[in-house]
């Protein structure tokens, strides 16, 4: 009877704990991650774009490799994605473009996006809504646009869970969604034609 009691006690502790982030830095063989090309029908260039600096404890694209995603493998559900990232600087009046992606399908027909060039960071993509995939674009809702120049690190929090996805820019919330259809999905990060670093890659996966 005592055991049992501190069994559930040391269980109940247990499950109060906070939830632990995981580094998901690869290696520099890319382990774990696939390169899928968008849209996955025009296939991958043959180019490496990708690669670690592990002194940096970094992962560059250098975006002369064509447009495509870099998919983290597993399967995620509900979680606390974190990412650093900055544009490296290539004159004024450049249109720097990336983005995370969140909730893929293992191919990228049903996606969400987390903007990451100058105009703001803001989520768009395509949902599965009333019987079709459907794009959407949340750029107006935006709160603020808090994105730092190319050169500058920014720091971007995007909570998923159930059918919502909130972004955080900066320290502060700026955009956020409900109604997601697919409730599991990869994370991605986008190669879109621009050197771009991306740091301390942290997911908290949500009970």
């Amino acid at each position: 009877m005592l055991l049992a009691r501190v069994l559930l006690l040391c269980s109940l502790a247990t499950a109060l704990l906070p939830a632990q982030s995981v580094d998901l830095l690869p290696d520099e063989s890319l382990k774990g991650w696939t390169r899928i090309a968008i849209p996955a029908t025009d296939g991958l260039k043959p180019k490496l774009q990708w690669r670690v600096d592990s002194a940096q404890k970094a992962l560059i694209c250098t975006g002369d490799g064509g447009h495509e995603w870099l998919r983290y493998d597993q399967v995620l559900g509900d979680y606390i994605l974190e990412v650093d990232f900055r544009f490296t600087p290539k004159g004024a009046d450049v249109k720097y473009n990336s983005g995370i992606g969140i909730r893929l399908s293992p191919w990228g027909e049903l996606w969400v996006q987390a903007q990451t060039g100058p105009t703001g960071g803001y989520l768009f993509g395509v949902n599965f809504a009333d019987g079709a995939l459907q794009r959407f674009n949340l750029m107006k809702e935006m709160k603020e646009n808090r994105i730092k120049p190319a050169g500058e690190w920014n720091h971007y929090e995007i909570r998923v869970q159930g059918d919502k996805i909130t972004l955080s820019v900066n320290g502060a919330a700026v955009n956020e969604i409900a109604g997601i259809a697919l409730r599991k999905g990869h994370i991605g990060l986008e190669a879109e034609g621009h050197e771009i670093t991306f740091r301390n890659i942290k997911l908290t996966v949500l009970k």
